[in-house]
């Protein structure tokens, strides 16, 4: 029994002792990590800016969620915890494998890993009442964004998506507390951190199921700033309509200010599925689909401009003083450069006989140009080019756009390995070989001349909350000052040819149009193919190879309002497909009631 006695009172001793130490002398240490168990700092997202068009129409919001997430260091067996929900969630093999997928991606400790967005009132209630059996298992409520108006602006809006690996990892981990979705293209990608606001915090204690008890400390967070755009919603839409079935955009410019009205690209895709989860089979569809609907034609889709050049290179030779607007040609139906057979032969099989610059720019007589361009050299036509903001970006805030090919000797011997010869710039005269244009190229470009050379931004913003958004510079490029003031009207009046002449090639799109337009066509030519007379297409040619449609035009020409460029892909005739396109999304704008901007 001594015995026994004195090996208890060393075990007691030794349990005091140890005890001693932890609550005394290391008490610090372990009220602090005891702290760190029950007391967690977690942040709060902010609200995102809310982006309207010019009239106050919503076109991105916010919509109240519940989240289906787990906190993978809560629990024990992750996929045992799956299983169990599949019995009381409908849950999809995408959302599965989706979810597996982002647990291989850089992630901070305890943040929940999303399994499920929007769930049902009644799957809300099951998981609620199954709480204590799911281990790990959190219900969010959160807003996600949505795109009311869908694929019509899939392309200028743009979308939000979860925050990938690489961004992870570049990101500012404190504004992003708390924060999955991140501003990818369009209008939330170039705004994305005026959008986003700043994350708030709370600091909270917790049981020991990681459950909330009590709110020590909050800190609210400062919601994203709200963004108005230049954009109609209603002239927007009916681009989208005009381009049903076909591939190609349209791009309308307010030519006084530089506000981008409309900028639609076509086919599409609907923006809210990468905020709920792009089915895969959907998305891989989508991607190889030869049609690109994930394609923005408006700003990365680059085309031969075509004859919707010939008013600039015009400006040119009149400027240089090549030609005169009296001087004379007679077009036979071909051009030939000295020593050389090629015959660069004219969309109008035997020509358009004698004809001035009002005549070639109304008729859209090719020799006229061919000759001209020649004459003129690449030097002049490059610069003239380059100040209506062909061959580089223009626009403020239209997020990655292409810039196009405005060609210069260095460039051709840089990209091909060749030197410049005169059939390029005879091929250039008609916005042909290489020479490159985004449609909204065109429109800006179609806008400055309608201000006759006065350069605005091109933009999409209007006003914002956020007042720093609108310290903007006032112009992009310096205005454009030629020799003799009277060229500009002198364009506008044979621009409007096209429209109203008795040969002008979109003479059947301008027939009694309420307000006066001037307007040049273009058809880019992809393949040598048979023509008849007036040069289309003789007998059955792939889709593929057919010429694309272009259109340019403003209006009123007296005081304009709307500029706008039109391109359809694989879609014939300039005059005949993109012509009447322009002409009723003229009317549309001009002619209905609008109400003020806010």
């Amino acid at each position: 029994m001594n015995f026994a006695f004195f090996i208890v009172s060393f075990v007691l001793l030794l349990l005091l002792s140890r005890f001693f130490y932890l609550q005394i002398l290391d008490h610090e240490k372990y009220d602090s990590l005891s702290d760190r168990n029950r007391l967690e700092v977690l942040p709060i997202a902010p609200i995102r800016g809310l982006i309207y068009d010019r009239n106050g129409e919503l076109l991105a919001k916010n919509l109240p969620s519940h989240t289906l997430s787990i906190v993978i260091e809560r629990t024990d067996d992750v996929d045992e915890l799956i299983d169990k929900l599949k019995t009381l969630v409908n849950l999809t093999d995408d959302q599965v494998l989706r979810f597996y997928q982002r647990l291989t991606q850089q992630r901070r400790p305890f943040d929940p890993v999303p399994l499920k967005i929007k769930l049902t009132e009644h799957e809300i209630a099951v998981l609620a009442a199954e709480r204590f059996f799911l281990e790990g298992v959190q219900v969010e409520a959160e807003l996600i964004r949505q795109y009311p108006e869908s694929e019509a602006f899939a392309h200028v809006i743009g979308f939000v998506g979860r925050i990938n690996t690489d961004e992870l990892e570049n990101l500012d981990s404190g504004a992003y507390a708390g924060i999955r979705f991140i501003g990818k293209q369009g209008v939330e990608r170039e705004y994305e951190a005026e959008l986003l606001g700043q994350a708030g915090y709370q600091r909270v204690e917790t049981n020991a199921r990681g459950r909330i008890i009590n709110i020590i400390e909050k800190k609210a967070p400062v919601p994203g700033a709200n963004i108005h755009l230049h954009l109609d919603s209603e002239l927007q839409r009916y681009a989208y309509e005009l381009l049903e079935g076909k591939k190609g955009a349209i791009v309308a410019i307010e030519p006084e200010t530089g506000g981008i009205l409309a900028m639609v690209s076509r086919p599409s895709y609907d923006p809210n599925l990468y905020v709920t989860g792009f089915p895969t089979a959907l998305y891989n569809e989508l991607r190889d689909s030869p049609d690109k609907p994930f394609l923005n034609r408006t700003i990365r889709g680059q085309y031969p401009p075509a004859s919707t050049l010939k008013p600039f290179i015009g400006l040119a030779a009149v400027n240089e003083g090549v030609i005169n607007w009296n001087t004379k040609y007679k077009s036979t139906g071909s051009f030939q450069l000295p020593n050389d057979e090629r015959l660069y032969r004219d969309w109008k099989t035997g020509g358009h006989g004698l004809v001035d610059m009002e005549d070639a720019i109304a008729e859209s007589v090719d020799t006229y140009f061919y000759d001209i361009a020649y004459r003129l050299t690449l030097e002049p036509i490059h610069d003239m080019l380059a100040k209506f903001g062909f061959g580089q970006e223009t626009s403020w805030d239209v997020y990655n756009p292409f810039t196009g090919i405005n060609p210069t000797r260095d460039w051709k011997k840089d990209r091909h390995r060749f030197s410049w010869y005169a059939g390029d710039t005879v091929n250039l005269g008609i916005g042909q070989g290489y020479m490159l244009a985004t449609p909204m190229q065109l429109a800006i470009a179609t806008a400055v001349l309608a201000e006759k050379g006065k350069w605005t931004l091109p933009r999409l913003i209007l006003h914002s909350n956020n007042e720093s958004l609108m310290e903007l510079p006032e112009q992009a490029l310096p205005d454009i000052t030629l020799n003799d003031e009277a060229h500009w009207d002198k364009m506008n009046k044979a621009m409007m040819e096209v429209m109203y002449g008795t040969k002008g090639t979109a003479r059947r799109a301008g027939y009694q149009s309420a307000y006066n337009i001037a307007g040049k066509s273009g058809t880019a030519q992809l393949a040598q193919i048979q023509r008849d007379e007036n040069g289309e297409a003789l007998g059955d040619v792939p889709d593929h190879l057919k010429d694309h449609a272009l259109f340019i035009a403003f209006a009123p020409v007296e005081d304009p309002k709307i500029a706008i460029a039109v391109v359809v892909e694989n879609g014939g005739g300039g005059s005949s497909v993109a012509a009447p396109m322009v002409r009723q999304l003229m009317d549309e704008y001009l002619l209905r009631e609008k109400p003020n901007a806010q």
